[in-house]
């Protein structure tokens, strides 16, 4: 399966949204965010792994990943389910943490760009002729250089979930 399209827009200060379009059907994508091991396919910039992946799908669960790098270094994340309306809206908070989920301030490799310690996604998919058309709103990010990162590593990582949603 291939990515049919493209479109980013940033709506206002501290938030970025990308929308992309999936040749496949609603219930395929949404597995690949709410599955571990669909999800660990498709995590991460492009030559970033995801070894550790583990989903407690409910309000008020909580999620813990670790991206590791080419060079081996592994950077965690945890946050919250805030709502859950499957197949359609996911919305979590974001944040940094150690191997045990315990948030911890960003790495010293970016936390001089401002990334504050919590951001809330949001994801809507809506399924129009058998594609599933994605919106990712990703809350808290500031301006300028981090902004760019963040739409940078959610756009290798949203390649990569195109391979990932084909292996459903």
């Amino acid at each position: 399966m291939q990515q049919l399209n493209v479109e980013i827009t940033e709506v206002k200060s501290q938030k970025l949204v990308i929308v992309r379009e999936f040749n496949a059907p609603i219930e395929t994508v949404w597995q690949a965010w709410t599955v571990e091991e669909h999800y660990k396919k498709w995590w991460g910039p492009k030559d970033y792994t995801c070894p550790v992946c583990k989903i407690d799908l409910r309000v008020g669960g909580k999620y813990l990943f670790c991206m590791r790098s080419p060079k081996g270094n592994n950077y965690w994340t945890t946050g919250e389910y805030l709502e859950i309306s499957a197949p359609t809206r996911l919305v979590y908070t974001d944040s940094f943490s150690d191997e045990n989920g315990n948030p911890v301030a960003p790495p010293s490799d970016i936390s001089s760009l401002g990334l504050p310690e919590n951001v809330k996604v949001t994801v809507v998919l809506i399924e129009k002729n058998g594609k599933t058309i994605m919106t990712l709103i990703h809350e808290g990010i500031p301006e300028d250089e981090m902004k760019q990162m963040a739409e940078r590593i959610w756009n290798e990582a949203f390649d990569k979930m195109v391979t990932g949603i084909s292996q459903i």
